[in-house]
């Protein structure tokens, strides 16, 4: 009997190192395996996938790239302007500083070589980017600039909407607005469409007012919101308007000149509004395909045009996305948040 479990005893033994060597040759086939799993492929010159940029000391509300894509501007509660390389390890490089209150959106001029900002020191400002100094500081406003447009082509104008109820256009070149357009309510949200002929303005009384610069007057009404707008912008063609409103809805709108009466084509959902009321834009990608929105659940969402489907619901943020751009040539999209910090990534 005793030999009996001495014999048991050492065929156990002799299977442990069996059993382990088994074991180990499974594990290293897993790994192996997990070697051999690529990541997904790389879709931008982009450093890595996701970079974060940090310098801001406030609430990030505007942020746009620069247009060869090459920088990147943001601004907002801290009243710096930031300018930012895209590429390599996304530095830093200068610092624009002057305005006393808030900067609550800001435009790269066509060419990119200056910034205009809107704030709530009830100014506008010019700003060379190769100098980062301020080169002109516009007056007429008497209370919050919220919001401000570059024109496309044509005459270099600019639009703006503020707290004092007026829209207002700007010759770049002269010190005072050329054109003031009275509205009955706070103006949140200014577009130029793309001859310059038309101003789109909306505000906290839900509606999108489509104004002649010629006559000075509104030629139509679009109708549909149910809360303020926070956010306008026009499509890369120049046919469609996108806008971002606190009824957590985006809608898509068809401002060509003989579109039928309903012009609204498109609503998308998901992205929210909520309590602190920030001003949450939108934007379009340069082809046209896809639309995002600041949203104050910290997410970014892109949605597809044509299927109105979330395709991307992007985490990261710890606050309100208040900004959103898409790069001019890459799959890359910035967003700018009240927790102070941007995030670049790379979509398919």
């Amino acid at each position: 009997m005793l030999h009996e479990n001495k014999r048991k005893a050492a065929d156990q033994n002799a299977l442990v190192p069996a059993a382990k060597k088994a074991r180990n040759e499974v594990a290293n086939v897993n790994k192996n395996k997990s070697v051999l799993q690529a990541a997904p492929a790389r879709t931008s010159n982009l450093f890595a996938p996701i970079m974060l940029l940090e310098g801001h000391e406030g609430e990030i509300f505007t942020i746009k790239f620069h247009p060869d894509g090459q920088y990147l501007a943001s601004s907002g509660f801290d009243r710096k302007i930031l300018l930012w390389s895209v590429y390599g390890e996304c530095e830093n490089i200068s610092v624009m500083t002057g305005h006393t209150g808030a900067v609550m959106d800001l435009r790269f001029s066509r060419d990119g070589s200056n910034i205009f900002t809107a704030s709530t020191d009830h100014t506008l400002g010019l700003w060379d980017v190769p100098t980062a100094q301020r080169i002109k500081k516009y007056k007429g406003h008497t209370n919050f600039v919220n919001c401000l447009d570059v024109a496309r082509r044509g005459p270099h104008l600019i639009v703006s909407g503020s707290d004092d109820n007026t829209v207002k256009i700007w010759d770049i070149r002269k010190k005072q607005s050329i054109t003031s357009l009275s509205s009955s309510y706070q103006v949140t949200a200014v577009s130029l469409n793309d001859t310059s002929e038309q101003v789109f303005s909306g505000g906290i009384d839900n509606d999108i007012k489509v104004w002649d610069l010629r006559k000075d007057e509104v030629l139509y009404t679009l109708k549909g919101h149910t809360d303020t707008i926070t956010g306008l912008s026009l499509s890369p063609d120049g046919s469609y308007l996108l806008s971002n409103s606190m009824d957590n809805s985006l809608r898509i709108w068809d401002i060509r000149p003989f579109a039928p009466v309903e012009r609204c084509v498109k609503v998308f959902s998901g992205h929210q509004h909520n309590f602190e009321k920030n001003l949450l834009k939108c934007s379009w990608s340069k082809d046209g395909n896809k639309v995002s929105a600041g949203s104050a659940d910290r997410f970014v969402y892109i949605w597809d045009t044509t299927t109105r489907r979330v395709l991307y619901k992007l985490p990261g943020h710890n606050g309100s996305v208040n900004d959103v751009d898409f790069h001019p040539d890459e799959p890359i999209i910035v967003s700018g948040s009240s927790d102070k910090q941007i995030y670049l990534g790379e979509i398919d």
